[in-house]
This record gives structure tokens, sequence and C-alpha cells, in this order.
């Protein structure tokens, strides 16, 4: 009886916490964790991917996916992306580790923050990094951006 009890307990953990009850392969990046949402940014004849972060403000954008926007050069070391509402604040907090490839979003502007270039700066919460690279950020100009779920 104690036997299935504990069985019986284990699967109700399991299904509490999905990262055990339903596979989903969770690793440690930067000291947050990533999940296997992945996102597409398509803009400009280019594509980019990126992994996002296990965090409630990544959630919540992407259960805003599929988007269609603008991308926009902002200074010399990152795009932007304005959204069309801001994104929870919940749970975040300051990080360090800054360095290009991170994908932000930036709280008193309600914006994504794609960066190529170094940077540091308060106000950012890290939703994700790029995967391969992130060379298309480097192109400049505005352009029509799709963002969806890869």
């Amino acid at each position: 009886m104690i036997t299935r009890r504990r069985n019986l307990l284990g699967m109700g953990a399991a299904m509490i916490v999905p990262s055990v009850g339903f596979g989903l392969q969770a690793g440690k990046a930067d000291g947050q964790t990533s999940n296997t949402v992945r996102v597409r940014f398509a803009f400009a004849k280019s594509e980019i991917t990126a992994t996002l972060y296990d965090s409630p403000s990544a959630r919540d954008f992407a259960a805003m996916l599929p988007l269609d926007l603008t991308i926009e050069d902002y200074s010399h070391n990152e795009k932007i992306v304005r959204l069309p509402r801001k994104l929870t604040e919940e749970g975040s907090g300051p990080f360090d580790n800054e360095r290009p490839g991170d994908l932000c979003y930036f709280k008193p502007w309600g914006n994504l923050a794609l960066f190529y270039g170094d940077y540091k700066w308060d106000g950012l919460i890290r939703l994700g990094r790029f995967d391969e690279g992130f060379d298309p950020l480097r192109i400049r100009g505005n352009f029509p951006i799709r963002i969806e779920r890869v």
C-alpha cells in the first residue's frame, strides 16, 4: 500500500511539474532556465531563431505569437520591435552577463531589444538568446518583421 501511494504521489508531482511530467528539456543558461520554445524572426530576406527562457515575461511574449510588426535600428548595438502591448514583469529582476545575442524586453517602453553589440542597461528583462548567431540584426534599416514559434 505504501509503495502504491508513493507511486501515485510521484505521478501527481509529475503532473504539477511540467518539465518532469511532459518531457520538456530544460537547461541552464546564464543562471536562467531555457525551455523548448523557439521563436523565428524573419525580416530583410533573413531569419534568425532564439530560444526563450522559462520566465513569466517570456511565456507572455510567446503567447502573443505570431506577430507581424516592424523592426527598427536603435543606437549602435541593437534593433527594437515595438510590441502591441506590454509584457508582464512578474518575476523579473536584475541580471548580469549581458552580451551580444541577448533577446530582451525593455520595461519602460514595452519593446523588444535585440542586441548585436555590447550593452549594459537597467530596465531590461532577458527573454532568451539567439541560437546560431545574430548577423541579420546588423542589417541597417527598418523592415517588416514576422515573429512566430518554430
